[in-house]
């Protein structure tokens, strides 16, 4: 319903798909521009952007196991990369990885 009435329809799929492919990577360095959206259908911007949208726009009880997911793929993130000090200190924390 969310994705329905709020979001394009399929769309928090396609953002888990691709931001799960991007953290995993088969390269060891991260490349930020590989978390952003290709697909025209899916909107532009950043998968961990989209779903960090639909993680607010979601009932805490409901998004309860797309929290979990995402967060499993953050903290393998987290790990890979450092902060960036000259990134814009207003940006979310992914952002601000490389």
């Amino acid at each position: 319903m969310l994705e329905r009435e709020r979001l394009t329809p399929g769309v928090v799929s396609v953002a888990m798909s691709v931001w799960s492919a991007r953290v995993h990577g088969t390269e060891r360095r991260w490349r930020p521009w590989e978390a952003e959206f290709t697909c025209p259908c899916c909107g532009g911007g950043w998968a961990r952007d989209t779903l960090q949208e639909a993680l607010s726009l979601l009932p805490p009880r409901a998004s309860a196991e797309l929290r979990a997911q995402v967060a499993r793929l953050d903290d393998v993130l987290l790990r890979r990369t450092h902060h960036e000090p000259a990134a814009d200190a207003e940006s979310a924390w992914w952002h601000r990885r490389c």
